[in-house]
């Protein structure tokens, strides 16, 4: 081989070298371990449940573009069985009048959706929060998280849904979303979603945005009835491309018998600004 010919190999090789390491848009998420694994080895879990606050589907890089797939990718990606999804919009302006993100983002990652609407947005449509069930749902509502009165704010919702699993155990979901401005108002909401699924007869799974690091007197008033799967390492999850705040979580009713395989934050800084909280669950 001559030397031209061996030079243009090596430039062609350095090229195909340099596309394959180059990034897009969306890097590759990493995941970061957040519980220690009990048991590993006798351990299987029934259930994979995952906590994502969207972003209205507007990744922060994308100006006003709403980007649906790319959340959908990442929900597929982690393989859930059911999401807690919040700052969810339906039918609105700013996101597409004939857009029902929860429905679409169902479509997208096959599973079944149910949208609560916690607010009314300027120009119509509602703004809320949405659970995806890989299973169908035998029972859903949603229920009010009112400021408190004295202080007043933002009405929030809580989304509950109840699903049966393969070997027929039954299991209670629920996804909200906590007021961003005020510690007195989230305690407000959690008496008030407390009281709500204390009164449910199966293992309760609670999860979303509660806008609350966990040396506040929110996390801490909810350690008094739920146990967090991230426990006492709980690794930050706000905001995406620089990750400071653990404010997402999952927990459990601590008078079910749930145990956490693991629990994962999964670093993807595109599709949101909040990074998805992925927890495995052994129940009974």
């Amino acid at each position: 081989m001559n030397m031209r010919a061996l030079f243009t190999s090596f430039l062609a090789v350095v090229v195909l070298f340099i596309v394959a390491c180059s990034k897009g848009s969306e890097p590759d998420p990493i995941v970061k371990e957040e519980a220690p694994v009990e048991e590993p080895e006798t351990l299987v879990p029934d259930l994979r449940v995952m906590t994502y606050n969207i972003r209205l589907g507007n990744p922060p890089s994308a100006g006003a573009k709403r980007d649906l797939p790319a959340i959908a990718r990442v929900i597929n990606n982690a393989k859930p069985d059911l999401v807690a999804l919040q700052e969810v919009d339906k039918n609105t302006v700013r996101s597409g009048i004939t857009v029902n993100q929860a429905k679409e983002l169902g479509k997208l990652t096959n599973m079944h959706a149910y949208f609560v609407g916690a607010m009314e947005v300027l120009g119509g449509g509602e703004y809320g929060e949405a659970i995806l069930s890989k299973y169908p749902l035998l029972d859903s509502a949603g229920y009010a998280l009112q400021a408190d009165p004295s202080i007043g704010g933002e009405m929030r919702k809580m989304a509950v849904v109840k699903v049966a699993l393969p070997d027929g155990s039954k299991v209670v979901f629920a996804g909200t979303h906590l007021d961003h401005k005020s510690e007195d108002n989230r305690l407000y909401q959690i008496d008030r979603l407390r009281r709500v699924l204390q009164q449910e007869k199966y293992p309760v799974i609670l999860a979303g945005d509660f806008n609350a690091l966990p040396s506040s007197l929110t996390i801490n008033r909810l350690d008094e009835y739920f146990t967090r799967t991230c426990k006492h390492n709980c690794s930050p999850t706000f905001t995406a491309a620089n990750p400071k705040s653990a404010i997402d979580f999952i927990m459990y009713r601590k008078k079910d018998k749930v145990a956490v395989v693991s629990s994962k934050v999964i670093f993807e800084s595109y599709a949101s600004d909040h990074l998805p909280v992925v927890a495995e669950l052994k129940l009974n």
